[in-house]
């Protein structure tokens, strides 16, 4: 049960059994029929009478292995919450989905509309709330985890990412106001969501030129670190020539470098409010022009809904903008490519990682279904078993928490912190 996939249903699991011990007792049969079958051959008066196999015997329904289930995650709940909410980070991204709610059954049914999650840059979780609409009644989740960082005594985060109620016309944002106590939090919009509200401009997405206003439009908004290009070029150069490859143009060796690499070798960083507003307002015009329409003549925008897309957009220009003096990478290793040494890093920036997170949490419910209680426990438990920061081996599947909790504390990593003991709140 503890297998977080998506057809790992009590119910498979007592289909398992079945089949299990079905072929089990067959064997037993058998073994019983092949001893007796010689008595009976050889008997030339009367055969023996021999008593008949015993009957298989009943397994568990599973309504009694699912209850053993949530009693065993109840029976392990101060640890299961300590370990929850042990989880701090200085970045943090809020994210809504409302997939994993309908899986709520019973008299729970229909009364959440949306799960609402705030992870850090590290992939974790820190909270999740279950809510009735977007937005609405997150006022207690952000007092129990501006208290969870008080009590602790960590340093309140630098940035929280969000895909809504980034900044207001009017004053303060729900987002700043819910979160008062962290004074020096800057409140910063997700370019993937920012994006997205462009394309509420264009007449289809599957538009010959869809593509190609999307990538030209991320590259507007951010562009790569030079140093962290041409020390990945050279290593390239430097694999080449170890495969006896001749010297390339310039034009093929950037054709050879590919996103994942980039991804991982290169750092990128926003090029400033007056830059991305000038860039983006010249993408929209031209692609608002004859340049905008395919080889049938369509075109991709609608004239009226992007200009108006274009000037609700102008404020958040600011939102999508990197923080001065904070860093958004963090250094995960080296890799040693064609004699140059290339840095591996991991970006803080976005809410990318929850976006993620959303399709493992609605794998975290087994089944269709899940009463009120079974939905919970199923939660934290998937909740408790997410990798650490720190990662690990995708091989170790240990499911017993004391044990990875020795691991990692044994294992002399200085990015290690043990969980702290729970103070009984819900945060």
């Amino acid at each position: 049960m503890r297998e977080r996939t998506q057809g790992n249903s009590v119910t498979q699991l007592h289909k398992k059994l079945q089949e299990e011990h079905s072929a089990a007792w067959t064997r037993r049969t058998l073994d019983y029929f092949a001893a007796c079958e010689p008595f009976t051959d050889s008997c030339l008066v009367e055969p023996p009478v021999f008593s008949a196999p015993p009957p298989l015997p009943a397994l568990p329904k599973p309504k009694w292995l699912l209850a053993v289930y949530a009693r065993d995650v109840l029976s392990r709940l101060p640890e299961v919450k300590a370990r929850i909410t042990s989880v701090f980070g200085s970045v943090l991204k809020m994210d809504s989905t409302k997939k994993v709610t309908k899986k709520v059954a019973g008299a729970a049914a229909n009364t959440a509309g949306w799960c609402t999650n705030v992870g850090n840059e590290h992939g974790q979780v820190l909270v999740w709330v279950l809510t009735a609409a977007e937005g609405h009644g997150l006022w207690p989740m952000a007092a129990g985890l501006m208290r969870r960082y008080r009590e602790a005594g960590v340093a309140p985060p630098v940035i929280m990412y969000v895909e809504r109620d980034c900044c207001s016309p009017h004053g303060q944002s729900q987002v700043r106001a819910m979160f008062a106590e962290w004074r020096e939090l800057q409140v910063r919009l997700d370019i993937w969501h920012f994006m997205r509200r462009f394309a509420a401009g264009v007449t289809t997405e599957a538009h010959q030129l869809y593509g190609i206003f999307m990538a030209r439009l991320s590259r507007c908004i951010s562009e790569l670190d030079p140093a962290d290009v041409a020390a990945l070029r050279l290593a390239k150069q430097g694999q080449l020539l170890a495969q006896g490859v001749g010297p390339v143009s310039e034009k093929a060796l950037v054709q050879m470098i590919t996103r994942r690499q980039l991804a991982l070798h290169c750092r990128k960083r926003t090029r400033g409010a007056e830059e991305t507003a000038r860039r983006i307002k010249a993408l929209v015009d031209e692609m608002d022009s004859e340049k905008g329409r395919d080889t049938l003549g369509g075109p991709l925008v609608d004239h009226e809904c992007i200009q108006q897309v274009w000037k609700e957009q102008q404020r958040h220009i600011t939102c999508i903008q990197d923080p001065e003096g904070f860093s958004l990478y963090l250094k995960t290793g080296t890799l040693k490519k064609g004699g140059v040494d290339l840095c591996c890093y991991r970006c803080a920036r976005g809410s990318t990682s929850l976006e993620s997170f959303h399709l493992h949490l609605n794998r975290f419910i087994p089944g269709s279904s899940a009463s009120d209680a079974h939905f919970q426990a199923d939660l934290l438990e998937g909740l408790m078993l997410e990798p650490g920061p720190h990662g690990g081996s995708c091989e170790l599947r240990i499911y017993s928490s004391a044990e990875r909790e020795a691991m990692d504390r044994l294992s002399l990593d200085e990015r290690y912190q043990p969980p702290g003991s729970h103070t009984g709140k819900n945060d």
